[in-house]
């Protein structure tokens, strides 16, 4: 019945009825892979391997902007003083070879540790990550970390490539959630909206067979990051111009687990809860207040900290002028 004035719209300005039928809701692929030949590739791999070359561009446009501007300031240390300009430029891919491996496997790991119990009888499943199932907490923390590892061990300034990480990581979170529509999954609660998704009944949660559209909650994820990444290139240095370097992470952060929380009330696939809620929502409400706190230190003049004692005055994340660390910050 709620669809009945919507179709009555349609018809009365001339829509046919398979445009009609599009327009109250958005079908699911029937296949999860794409078959070249003898070969099947599955999509979702393909959705993963997309983002991180997006990323990993994204970052390096952003990077290379960096230490052009910090050249174009005056002499400065790209890195280690014997490294020079062009091994700063090419820093990100370097990263890559190591920070995506590491980032998958916190992923996985994060996934199956918080959902061991679809594992418990079927440990050889939990190395097929194609099928699904990456926990995006602890891909960003162990990719992250790794990367923070090589870029101190190396002297480069992490500050400044985490603020060129940040919003190419929303782009690529956003690209990563199609994989999920091809699995038919991660969607949200029965509903008759136009853009409602349907599913086929072989991947409906228990309990809900009868019902055949729901919330594609994944792609709410995936246009909140598209937004995400833009407040974060032109809004914040904008509206937050004494914003630290390195604190425009944070502010990535805040802004995927304020989506985040909204979003996975939304979910109805089965999960670990605590307290009546999904440990992604707690997840999310305490790294988003962590991150929250960060933001406001990173709006705080540094005051007597070791950064503000070094020669030049601390950049802000619309002004990066400085990627490599001093060796009274490292």
């Amino acid at each position: 019945m709620a669809e009945a004035p919507l179709f009555s719209l349609a018809g009365a300005i001339g829509v046919t009825e398979p445009m009609q039928q599009l327009l109250a809701s958005i079908p699911s692929p029937s296949r999860s892979y794409i078959s070249l030949g003898p070969l099947d590739i599955r999509a979702y791999g393909v959705a993963i391997g997309v983002a991180v070359l997006v990323a990993v561009w994204i970052t390096t446009r952003r990077w290379r902007r960096a230490i052009a501007v910090a050249q174009d300031s005056g002499p400065q240390d790209f890195g280690p003083r014997d490294a020079g300009f062009d091994a700063a430029n090419d820093l990100v891919g370097s990263l890559a070879v190591w920070a995506v491996p590491g980032g998958l496997i916190g992923a996985r790991l994060y996934h199956v540790i918080t959902d061991f119990d679809r594992y418990r009888d079927s440990l050889g499943d939990i190395p097929k990550i194609w099928q699904g199932g990456l926990g995006i907490w602890g891909g960003i923390s162990a990719g992250v970390l790794v990367a923070t590892w090589m870029m101190r061990r190396g002297g480069y300034s992490t500050a400044t490539m985490l603020d060129a990480l940040a919003p190419a990581l929303a782009v690529a979170q956003a690209i990563g959630r199609l994989g999920n529509w091809f699995n038919q999954e991660l969607y949200g609660r029965p509903t008759d909206l136009p853009w409602a998704l349907e599913i086929d009944q072989a991947h409906r949660v228990a309990g809900y067979g009868l019902n055949e559209t729901f919330h594609p909650t994944f792609a709410y994820e995936a246009l909140w990051n598209l937004v995400l990444a833009a407040v974060l290139v032109w809004a914040i240095p904008k509206v937050l111009p004494q914003l630290r370097t390195g604190y425009l992470f944070a502010v990535y952060v805040f802004g995927y687990t304020a989506g985040r929380v909204w979003i996975e009330l939304l979910r109805i696939d089965s999960a670990n809860e605590l307290w009546g809620l999904r440990i992604n929502v707690w997840t999310s409400i305490v790294v988003g207040l962590a991150a929250l706190i960060a933001v406001f230190v990173g709006l705080r003049p540094s005051g007597g900290s070791e950064l503000a004692r070094t020669a030049d005055p601390e950049p802000v994340a619309g002004d990066v002028v400085n990627v490599s660390d001093t060796d009274e910050t490292r």
